[in-house]
C-alpha cells in the first residue's frame, strides 16, 4: 500500500503505516460519532502522509501547510480528487492559523469551529527539495546558494555568507551545525567573500574541504554536511518556527487528539522534546501526594522516548534511519488552556491570543457542530453526484 504513496520525484513517505496508526485512535472516534475530523498536515511536502490519511480516513479533512509554493501547487493538483477533504495553505507552519483567519472552505471551518483531531509534522528539508539543484540545498551538485523553502522571501545562503559578521557566522555553524571547526571556517568565509561574492555551493564545499583537517574529513559524514545545515536553518529560522509551533498545535487539539512529530536532527529533536516535556509536566509543587486544582497537565506522552524506523524501514528507504518520532495526546483542559473554539491558549507557559475568529464562527453558525459536518458532507455528496454523470 505505501508503494502508492511515492508522490512525486519518487519520495517515499517515512514510517507511513506507523503515522497512520498513531493518528487512528482519535481520527476513528469522530468517525464513530458521524463527525468530520480535522488533521493538519504542517509539513505537506509531497503529500504522501496526507495521501494516506485521507485515503484511510474517508471522513477526514485535512489542511495541508507548505511554504514551498511550487511543491504546494504541485501536490495540490495531484491530491485534487480530494478537493472537497483537502485544503492547501501556504504558509510557514507556525502561522498556519493566521494563513485560515480569512479562507472560506468546510474543511477551514470546521478547523476555526472546533479545531484539530490531529497534527503532524515531518520536519526538516524535503527529498523533492534536495533533488533540485537550483535550490541549493545539496552539497553534491553545485548550484546558487539559496537555500530558502519559500523562494518567494526572505534571505538566502549567500546573503547570510556575504554579510553576517565573523562571529555570527561562528554562532550558526556551531549551533545550528554543531561544528567542530566553526571558528576556521568562518573566517575562512569572511576572507574569501573579500576576493569574491559567495554566488555558489561548489565553491563553499571547496573552501569546507581546504579547511577542516584531513583527519577529521574521515568521520561524520560528508564535511559539508554540517555546515549547510546550519546555513539552511538560519535562513528558515526553522528551530524558531518549530519551537512556537509545537505549543501552538497542541492548543487547537481537542480532547483525544494527537500530535506527532518526526525529526531528522537532534537539534529539532530536542526541541520537540522538551516543549512536549514541558505540556506533560504537573505544575503542582513536588512532594504533594496529588495535583493541585488546574495543576495537572493537558497532555500525555504517546511515545515512549523517542521512536525509530526498524530495520525493514530502513532499507526500504534511506531517509528513515536519522528519523526520530514523538507524539502527545491531550487529556484535558486547564484554566490557562480552555478547549479548542477559545481564544486564549497556553504558550509555553504564557497566555496568548491566537485566533478571535473562532468566536465569530460559533455565531454565524448558531447550531454548531451538526450543522457544520452536515454542510461538508453534502458538499462531499455533491461532487460525488457530479462525478457520477460524467
Amino acid at each position: 500500500m505505501a508503494d502508492r504513496h511515492t508522490g512525486t520525484h519518487g519520495h517515499v513517505p517515512v514510517m507511513l503505516e506507523r503515522m497512520v496508526e498513531l493518528i487512528a485512535p482519535t481520527v476513528a472516534e469522530s468517525s464513530e460519532s458521524s463527525a468530520l475530523s480535522v488533521i493538519l498536515d504542517g509539513t505537506l511536502g509531497a503529500g504522501g502522509h496526507t495521501e494516506a490519511f485521507l485515503e484511510r480516513f474517508p471522513w477526514a479533512m485535512v489542511i495541508g501547510v507548505d511554504r514551498d509554493k511550487k511543491e504546494l501547487s504541485r501536490t495540490t493538483e495531484r491530491l485534487s480528487r480530494f478537493r472537497d477533504r483537502f485544503y492547501p495553505v501556504h504558509a510557514r507552519f507556525d502561522n498556519f492559523d493566521e494563513a485560515l483567519d480569512d479562507a472560506d472552505h468546510p474543511v477551514v471551518d470546521a478547523f476555526h469551529a472546533h479545531g484539530i483531531s490531529a497534527g503532524f509534522f515531518d520536519l526538516g528539508v524535503s527529498s523533492m527539495q534536495l533533488d533540485q539543484v537550483d535550490r541549493g540545498f545539496t552539497y553534491r551538485d553545485d548550484g546558487p546558494l539559496d537555500m530558502r523553502m519559500d523562494t518567494s522571501t526572505g534571505k538566502t545562503a549567500a546573503d547570510v555568507l556575504n554579510t553576517y559578521s565573523h562571529g555570527e557566522l561562528a554562532r550558526i555553524l556551531k549551533t545550528y551545525g554543531d561544528e567542530r571547526f566553526a571558528g576556521p571556517l568562518a573566517r575562512a568565509i569572511v576572507r574569501e567573500r573579500e576576493k569574491e561574492p559567495w554566488t555558489t555551493s561548489q565553491r563553499l564545499v571547496d573552501l569546507i574541504y581546504a579547511t577542516i583537517p584531513a583527519s577529521a574529513r574521515r568521520h561524520g559524514g560528508h564535511p559539508a554536511k554540517r555546515t549547510f545545515q546550519a546555513l539552511r536553518v538560519e535562513v528558515n529560522a526553522e528551530l524558531d518556527a518549530l519551537r512556537r509551533v509545537i505549543p501552538k498545535v497542541c492548543s487547537y487539539l481537542h480532547l483525544g487528539g494527537r500530535a506527532v512529530f518526526m525529526s531528522y536532527q537532534s537539534l529539532e529533536d530536542k526541541i520537540v522534546k522538551r516543549e512536549l516535556a514541558e505540556l506533560t509536566e504537573s505544575k503542582t509543587p513536588p512532594g504533594l501526594p496529588i495535583d493541585l486544582p488546574n495543576s495537572a497537565p493537558d497532555f500525555h506522552l504517546v511515545t515512549r522516548g523517542s521512536e525509530k524506523a526498524d530495520e525493514q524501514e530502513n532499507n526500504k528507504n534511506p531517509r528513515a534511519h536519522s528519523v526520530r518520532v514523538r507524539a502527545v495526546e491531550r487529556t484535558g483542559y486547564s484554566h490557562s488552556s480552555p478547549p479548542p473554539g477559545g481564544t486564549s491558549v497556553r504558550a509555553s507557559g504564557s497566555s496568548t491570543t491566537y485566533s478571535a475568529r473562532s468566536e465569530s464562527r460559533h455565531e454565524a453558525h448558531p447550531t454548531g457542530r451538526e450543522q457544520l459536518v452536515s454542510s461538508a458532507q453534502q458538499s462531499i455528496s455533491h461532487r460525488e453526484d457530479v462525478e457520477g454523470e460524467q
